[in-house]
């Protein structure tokens, strides 16, 4: 497999970036028309951390990390790692020491379609980490790849400089040239849900907030009391 190492791709703006990493991935992926998401198979190592950056994209052949090691020289600050491998695998191709170089050049996590390692270690030092398996299964360093090239996770395109937001409930990538409107979205969305949040403390009832009750209506639901559905009597 021979392959491609581009360097100097374009970038989602850092302010737009630092912005997304306010909101949730679930928020941005509805701001976004409920797109975007690489899919629930990819968790954290780690809970209660929330992290946005650009994408620098590795695409690896199965068990063999050799190309992360191309890629570290190719990140910088307020990048995120994406590794994805050209058939499935599950091998921990990622551990403390790739963190250690990544952290070093101010790289904010990694998310990978395959697998990692040394989690613990992950955990202390405050490298975050998104992966599709946990595993101690070690790798080789012998075929070639691609760095900063379109890869597909899930069916999801993730294209060098993009943003890569990720929290508890997953990975949402944000098309660069996306990303200001998607901010605006976002923000849209979260006053909107304040809203919503303040009327239901409030006592009000989603099926009267969204009209919903009509929906009810028109999908032919009924509401019996437990005496009519059962046919029981009341004294019986």
């Amino acid at each position: 497999m021979s392959g491609v190492i581009v360097t100097g791709p374009p970038k989602a703006d850092v302010k737009d970036v630092d912005a997304l990493a306010g909101f949730g991935v679930a928020t941005v992926s509805e701001a976004m028309g409920r797109t975007g998401l690489l899919g629930p198979d990819i968790r954290p190592v780690q809970q209660g951390v929330r992290v946005a950056g650009t994408a620098v994209t590795v695409l690896s052949w199965p068990g063999d990390n050799l190309m992360i090691h191309a890629a570290v020289e190719q990140c910088g600050e307020g990048d995120i790692l994406v590794v994805t491998t050209t058939s499935p695998s599950t091998d921990g191709m990622f551990g403390e020491l790739f963190a250690t170089a990544l952290q070093r050049r101010g790289v904010r996590g990694v998310v990978t379609n395959a697998g990692i390692r040394d989690t613990q270690e992950l955990r202390d030092m405050g490298f975050a980490a998104w992966a599709r398996a946990v595993s101690s299964q070690g790798t080789v360093k012998a075929t070639g790849g691609s760095v900063n090239v379109p890869i597909a996770i899930d069916g999801q395109v993730v294209r060098p400089g993009d943003v890569i937001l990720a929290d508890d409930d997953g990975v949402v990538v944000v098309p660069r040239e996306r990303a200001r409107a998607t901010v605006e979205a976002s923000e849209a969305r979260e006053a909107k849900e304040a809203g919503t949040r303040a009327a239901f403390l409030d006592g009000e009832l989603g099926l009267d907030r969204y009209g919903l009750r009509e929906t009810l209506v028109r999908l032919g639901v009924e509401y019996r009391s437990y005496e009519e559905y059962t046919g029981e009597g009341a004294g019986s």
